[in-house]
């Protein structure tokens, strides 16, 4: 079974003379199959944890594994190689390629990997249907709305079937309906006829504030509003 595995993993920035702890002492394994959420305030180090995690970072001590791989031991041109072949990302920006379609970005995976043939086309073409953006494929990013954009990044996360998802507040820039129509779609790809395509690991980063949090924080703001009044009056 494969596996990704954090072990004693630190990260410190330097600033000055002062030297700021992001993450210490991270042990961590994600084994084939797992779906695993990483939540905590703003600054906690979750997005940190993820680029040290997908070999985007390096850490300050400790080491990262991909099954027997330990990144530290890599050059850089066989980490990206472990990366494109074992790795998909979206993050809270869309990131995709303006001056290339919505069906050229969604290839660029493919074409990296220099596997762009007409089986993978015709997997990329069923992909964007069921995403509900084929009729946007031959359109430049400018031209979508934030949840299509969201969308044609998760095509291109995917297309390449990797080993492991990494979602970085991919809904953070959305509004409720489209965060839940992305939220729905990431769970809705693995069940997909497509074999080649079904994720075997997705890891949620900060993913999106749940109905029950945001029902929470509704009714806490009403009677905050409600003692206000009682107060004034």
């Amino acid at each position: 079974m494969n596996k990704l595995i954090c072990n004693d993993v630190c990260k410190f920035f330097k600033i000055g003379n002062d030297k700021l702890n992001v993450l210490n002492n991270i042990n961590l394994t994600i084994e084939q199959n797992d779906t695993i959420a990483i939540t905590g305030i703003s600054g906690a180090g979750k997005s940190s944890l993820l680029q040290i995690l997908a070999g985007l970072d390096k850490p300050s001590s400790g080491n990262i594994f991909l099954n027997d791989k330990d990144f530290s031991l890599l050059s850089n041109n066989a980490l990206s190689k472990i990366r494109l072949e074992n790795f998909g990302f979206v993050y809270q920006f869309h990131h995709l390629l303006d001056d290339l379609s919505v069906e050229e970005n969604i290839f660029m995976p493919l074409m990296l990997r220099n596997t762009l043939n007409s089986s993978n086309k015709i997997i990329a073409k069923d992909l964007m249907k069921t995403l509900d953006i084929f009729k946007r494929k031959d359109h430049l990013p400018w031209k979508l709305s934030g949840g299509e954009k969201q969308r044609a990044a998760l095509a291109r996360a995917i297309i390449n079937n990797p080993m492991f998802l990494f979602l970085d507040e991919p809904t953070g820039n959305l509004d409720i309906e489209n965060s839940n129509n992305i939220q729905n779609l990431i769970f809705e790809i693995s069940p997909l006829p497509l074999g080649i395509l079904k994720p075997r690991k997705i890891f949620f980063f900060n993913l999106f504030i749940s109905w029950y949090e945001f029902i929470k924080v509704r009714v806490a703001s009403i009677l905050y509003r409600l003692l206000l009044l009682l107060l004034l009056e």
